[in-house]
């Protein structure tokens, strides 16, 4: 870094040598310790994985960064809660609430989640027996008689 910056100023007139410049950047480093690498952004993906995990399935940096993010984000916050409650609901069983669930989001300004409410309830008796009963809609195994 030092060389790199040496390099710079000479361009524009320094006339110094590349020693004071050496001493300069130390003294800079000294006064203004790093000692964590800065960290990078998390992707949309990192946060939409934190978002639709169970929160006691986050390690403590991750809810933290996460918290973060959705204080500084009221919209993403306010749909975090919306799709929380949803998998709760889901993970629960409890399709009896989904209805109670869809005029939440409806009640509230989440446009992201308007067309979702709008589709479940297309069909919402079938979403409703699909969030309460214990069947599988997983692939089922063909079988075949000689």
């Amino acid at each position: 870094m030092a060389r790199r910056l040496f390099e710079e100023v000479r361009e524009r007139g320094y006339p110094g040598g590349e020693s004071v410049v050496k001493r300069y950047v130390r003294r800079l480093r000294e006064a203004f310790p790093h000692d964590d690498p800065p960290r990078k952004a998390p992707s949309v993906r990192d946060v939409t994985s934190w978002i639709t995990r169970r929160p006691d399935r986050l390690d403590d940096d991750q809810a933290q960064r996460l918290k973060q993010i959705l204080a500084r984000c009221p919209a993403l916050d306010r749909t975090s809660k919306h799709v929380r409650a949803f998998a709760e609901l889901m993970n629960d069983r409890r399709g009896r609430d989904l209805g109670q669930c869809m005029e939440c989001v409806q009640a509230d300004d989440v446009p992201a989640l308007y067309g979702f409410v709008t589709g479940l309830g297309q069909d919402l008796d079938a979403v409703v027996a699909g969030l309460s009963l214990r069947y599988s809609s997983g692939a089922a195994r063909a079988t075949t008689t000689k």
